[in-house]
């Protein structure tokens, strides 16, 4: 199975891709496709989201309902703010009023729009969701179903009753399934890891293509390490669980140069960039899923390579 590097490093918000990113995408795309799209889109009054199975019985706790409300608005999971969820999900919530795509706003209420529908599920798989838009008839516009089925994957009802969830079997110059073959195939044709993989990835993308994507990614670890060492306060949930980086950030950036000779101040560094990845992950921050959102802490990764207290823009080398 060929998979491409940004099938396991993506843009999206926390706490899981499974509840969170697949949900966001799923809403966003019904309202562009299906409403936008076709012109109809203004012709809405009332629009309902039922979710079934696993996204209903977690939903709240990993912010399904959340992400709903976003991908309606029309936000994307690898370009929302993060700054602008809690206000846009709070005039939402006290105006009782959505923004279609940003644009067409009409009436909802959370209570009667959006389903969590615990006891039931779609056919295909447990992260169901449906959506259904009406008009001031009360006639249904459209209607579709979708699944999110990992890593920030979204199928919809078509795809997952034909069976076409099934591997990518483009052929690569380099193939491999293990970390041995790889290994072997860096020793046959003298390429290093990461030129063998971006040998392997020019079968599905140009060359700038592979380098703007990649810079991206590098853009939104370093973003989500700033911001989780900068946010202060406590977690969602009920444990009221106080964010951590933001005092051992202070606190390392007050020890003197010298401790930096030291190998355990360094790791310190490392701790912290990877504290401040999965507390925003945990927060509903925007994250690189690493292939999910549970190994979101993969992030912290770009992060940490930067250096102590440094996050400037560093684009990822070209290749020469």
């Amino acid at each position: 199975m060929a998979v491409s590097t940004f099938d396991v490093f993506k843009i999206g918000i926390g706490p899981s891709s499974s509840h969170t990113v697949g949900p966001m995408k799923a809403a966003e795309r019904f309202v562009h496709r299906w409403l936008l799209d076709p012109g109809c889109l203004q012709d809405v009054v009332r629009i309902r989201a039922d979710v079934y199975g696993s996204l209903a019985l977690t939903g709240r706790g990993h912010g399904t309902d959340k992400a709903v409300l976003l991908g309606l608005e029309g936000q994307r999971p690898n370009q929302i703010d993060p700054d602008i969820i809690p206000g846009t999900l709070e005039r939402i919530r006290s105006s009782k009023r959505i923004r279609l795509m940003g644009t067409h706003e009409i009436a909802f209420d959370e209570k009667r729009d959006l389903g969590l529908n615990k006891r039931q599920k779609l056919p295909y798989h447990t992260n169901g969701m449906r959506f259904t838009a009406y008009d001031a008839q009360d006639q249904v516009i459209a209607t579709r179903d979708y699944y999110s089925v990992g890593g920030g994957f979204v199928v919809n009802q078509d795809d997952a009753a034909d069976d076409r969830i099934v591997p990518d079997e483009t052929p690569l110059p380099y193939p491999f399934k293990s970390g041995d073959e790889l290994l072997a195939q860096t020793a046959r044709s003298g390429l290093s890891i990461a030129q063998l993989m971006f040998e392997n990835e020019k079968c599905w993308r140009s060359e700038d293509e592979i380098r703007d994507q990649l810079r991206e990614i590098w853009d939104a670890m370093q973003q989500c390490c700033a911001r989780g060492i900068r946010q202060e306060g406590t977690l969602p949930g009920g444990l009221h669980v106080s964010r951590r980086a933001p005092a051992l950030y202070r606190e390392l950036s007050s020890k003197p140069e010298a401790a930096m000779r030291d190998p355990l101040t360094t790791l310190d560094w490392v701790n912290l960039y990877a504290l401040a990845v999965n507390e925003e992950n945990a927060a509903g921050g925007r994250v690189v899923t690493a292939p999910t959102n549970g190994a979101g802490g993969g992030g912290a990764g770009g992060g940490a390579l930067l250096g102590p207290g440094s996050f400037k823009n560093t684009a990822p080398p070209r290749r020469r």
